[in-house]
């Protein structure tokens, strides 16, 4: 699924792919972008830079993007570490390399109506994600092993992932039928009085930054999950932020992803219509009619964690938000374990009410 596609064949038309990746200016080693300390970071001499000293350096040295031709058949790029020529599909905006792990950004698939606007930096490493899955897992000893394996938790990947950020302008009228219940007893009887009521409520709301999921491969019930991000911490894009990160480019446009938008910002506006009819029992809405004009959209790229782990042929995904360190997944029982645990749990208890007999007696 999530980290097996960055490998699959795709026909696909053009004839290069750009390659960008962020040189130290003390050692010519790939740079990668530090979360911690918001900073990019040389893991050979150690060196830290800002995004504004690595920029100012490469345009100082003019760096030349390297331009690789490709066959028109297949989409791939050059490893400039290692030399590899690896495969990506139409979508994989930052990769790594197979063999050495080295991670590059195709600036091509990132250019045109394909740019980002903004990007939340990632705020949380490698090691913190992996922590927080390994938190999810504790104490959950009918967790099946294939979530406790060393090997499996290593495979946790950072990635861009492309959203759609949505702004309106709502203004609406809803009406509810309210009822108000009151109860009371009297002698050996119980009364039940129901008053209902036809209540209505209209006003205006402002919603900014609403979000939908822009990729086609994430599910978006997890993607919904992991939600708040900090949107006061939005940057304008910068290639350089995707170094030490893989990334996707949007596979659904701002058209198909508004009806989404547009269904997240009624119902808001409903609940917060109804969270004003108090002093009923119950409300239940039954008209609306809700005006959205939309103020502005933008194609942003936020951080996530992902990991997928196979067991017993099903895909299990887990994700993290890569500023707030919110995590989550499902972890499956083992039944195998479940039935093992439950056979010795019924054996020391009968080995311990046998031994209270014979002491008994």
């Amino acid at each position: 699924m999530l980290l097996t596609f960055f490998y699959d064949i795709l026909i696909t038309v053009g004839d290069k792919v750009n390659v960008l990746d962020h040189k130290c200016p003390k050692c010519n080693a790939v740079l990668k972008y530090n979360p911690h300390g918001e900073n990019f970071k040389c893991e050979y001499c150690r060196s830290e830079f800002t995004i504004d000293e690595v920029t100012a350096y490469e345009e100082a040295n003019n760096k030349v993007i390297e331009e690789v031709e490709t066959p028109k058949e297949i989409d791939t790029y050059t490893c400039n570490n290692c030399g590899a020529e690896i495969i990506v599909d139409e979508n994989t905006s930052a990769t790594s390399c197979v063999y050495c792990k080295n991670t590059a950004i195709i600036k091509n698939k990132l250019q045109g109506k394909f740019n980002p606007k903004y990007l939340i930096p990632f705020k949380n490493t490698k090691e913190d994600a992996k922590e927080a899955f390994k938190k999810l897992g504790k104490g959950k000893i009918l967790m099946p092993k294939a979530f406790n394996d060393k090997k499996n938790i290593d495979e946790m990947s950072g990635i861009y992932i492309p959203f759609w950020l949505y702004d309106y302008n709502a203004e609406g009228v809803i009406e509810a039928d309210c009822k108000k219940i009151i109860s009371w007893t009297s002698g050996d009887y119980r009364y039940t009085k129901t008053d209902t009521f036809l209540s209505t409520r209209g006003g205006s709301m402002k919603f900014v930054n609403i979000p939908v999921d822009g990729s086609k491969r994430f599910e978006n019930d997890i993607m919904n999950s992991i939600e708040p991000f900090d949107y006061s911490e939005l940057k304008k894009f910068n290639y350089s932020y995707l170094s030490g990160f893989l990334s996707e480019k949007y596979d659904v446009t701002k058209e198909e992803a508004e009806s989404d938008a547009i269904n997240r910002a009624k119902n808001s506006f409903i609940e917060k219509m109804k969270d004003d009819m108090t002093g009923y029992t119950t409300v239940v809405k039954t008209k609306d009619s809700i005006n959205l004009s939309n103020i502005s959209d933008s194609y942003v790229l936020l951080p996530v964690w992902m990991l997928n782990i196979k067991y017993k042929d099903k895909i299990y995904t887990f994700a993290m938000n890569g500023q707030t360190g919110k995590m989550v997944g499902n972890i499956p029982i083992d039944k195998k374990k479940a039935i093992i645990i439950g056979i010795s749990i019924f054996v020391c208890l009968f080995l311990i009410l046998f031994l209270l007999f014979w002491v008994i007696k």
